[in-house]
């Protein structure tokens, strides 16, 4: 799926954990490889840098080792927009303290900004691991059909056991939908039959998607999408969160929260925002 995978590093306790994370994805997809670091460069550093891939037999004659000084967020999304970059992997904490939030972190600023897919990854492991129970955002968007065709693509690769498409009805629409009826017997035919539409929703976009081998189960909320994506990927332990992207959010969208950036204040597991 993906022809170049870029890593955001920082010499931090889990830069050896985030390299095997991102070597394991880059054998998976047979992707070329490129590793940023936004910081100066010193012999001491590259000589760490070596000695970590070639600790976990990443070539460094075949990877492309990019040295830059400057803002972090702004070189790192530069550097994958000339390098071409499909897939951006980073490292975020699970929980943004609230100045952190306010001022925005790097990951935030990459995820937000990027014009290519970005993997956030909350914990890295040096003995990394397939994805294996997964979960996709199906609310009715404009790019829904293209991330779950995407997602089911990245199923399969990593031949998850759980795949789990979440949909929402709208709150607005379920309550004028029925609150006009005379009998609850009524009121409960017509959240039947929002729910059933909401499913043949993502059943009709299944079905234009090879999904064989896939164990895919959906499911319908009636709140507020990414609060009930963010709670249902924490209850099963998640593995992996895979939304859409969308457009660049404003100062004021910070101070009144849109529905993803709670997600992003609190990650409740590895999370892939797909772009297209």
């Amino acid at each position: 799926m993906y022809r170049k995978i870029a890593l955001a590093i920082a010499f931090s306790p889990r830069i050896e954990a985030l390299i095997a994370e991102t070597k394991r994805l880059k054998d998976l997809h047979q992707a070329s490889l490129v590793l940023i670091h936004i910081g100066k460069k010193t012999q001491e550093l590259e000589q760490k840098l070596l000695a970590i891939l070639e600790k976990h037999a990443v070539d460094p004659k075949q990877t492309k080792i990019i040295w830059e000084e400057g803002k972090p967020a702004k070189k790192i999304i530069q550097i994958c927009n000339t390098e071409n970059v499909d897939l951006l992997v980073a490292g975020a904490m699970k929980k943004e303290v609230l100045f952190t939030y306010y001022l925005g972190s790097i990951a935030r600023k990459i995820i937000r900004k990027a014009a290519c897919s970005v993997l956030v990854l909350i914990e890295p492991s040096v003995q990394p691991a397939a994805f294996k129970k997964i979960v996709i955002n199906g609310t009715q968007q404009p790019q829904t059909p293209y991330v779950i065709g995407k997602a089911v693509d990245i199923c399969k690769l990593e031949q998850a056991k759980q795949v789990f498409i979440l949909n929402e009805i709208k709150m607005y629409g379920l309550q004028m939908a029925t609150i006009g009826e005379d009998s609850e017997e009524e009121a409960s035919k017509q959240r039947k039959r929002m729910v059933n539409e909401e499913i043949r929703y993502v059943e009709d976009i299944l079905n234009t998607i090879d999904h064989e081998g896939l164990k895919i189960n959906i499911k319908v909320t009636s709140g507020r999408w990414a609060h009930e994506l963010a709670k249902f990927s924490e209850s099963i332990h998640a593995d992996l969160l895979i939304l859409g992207g969308h457009e660049n959010l404003t100062f004021f969208d910070r101070l009144f929260p849109h529905d993803i950036e709670d997600i992003l204040g609190n990650l409740p597991c590895n999370l892939l925002i797909i772009k297209k």
